[in-house]
């Protein structure tokens, strides 16, 4: 299969990512569309045997970062657009699900690219820290984080309090 090629069979999965990380379906169409030109562009660079998928993902990840900053304004998610899961008929696994894309909404910017990595895009940890160019325990610890975080949204009880290790 050629290079090309490749890059395609990618596409759903960068537009599920782009989707949760800008939450609208017009911004991730455009973050999608630019990572794939940035990628035909630079396709002599990705070297063959290593990962396609966590190279695209690094290049959108890059993106997506400069046209924050380059916004100069905080990302804002709103995962309630992003879902296209489907779901039952059942009334309360559609609320539960509306409750889950909430929380994941209002964790912070860092805490919310680990959780999707990891959870949704099943990505390693090493590979979630090549992706957005930061340390193996930074992942590690905005996960913690990010899970605790969801906990607490997600449960009508306090959630035990992390131990600080010295």
């Amino acid at each position: 299969m050629d290079r090309q090629a490749r890059l395609i069979e990618h596409i759903p999965r960068l537009r599920r990512y782009a989707r949760a990380l800008t939450g609208e379906a017009a911004r991730a169409d455009d973050l999608v569309q630019d990572t794939l030109e940035r990628a035909l562009a630079k396709l002599d660079l990705w070297r063959p045997g290593s990962d396609l998928r966590a190279w695209l993902f690094t290049l959108m990840h890059n993106l997506f970062v400069n046209q924050v900053r380059a916004a100069g304004a905080q990302a804002h998610c709103d995962l309630d657009e992003a879902a296209d899961v489907p779901v039952g008929g059942n009334q309360l696994d559609a609320l539960a699900l509306h409750d889950i894309h909430a929380a994941i909404a209002r964790l912070p910017a860092e805490q919310r690219e680990v959780i999707l990595l990891v959870g949704l895009e099943q990505f390693g940890y090493a590979e979630a820290a090549r992706i957005l160019g930061v340390p193996l325990g930074t992942v590690m610890s905005r996960l913690a984080r990010g899970r605790e975080r969801l906990r607490q949204g997600l449960s009508a009880e306090p959630a035990a309090r992390l131990k600080v290790v010295k």
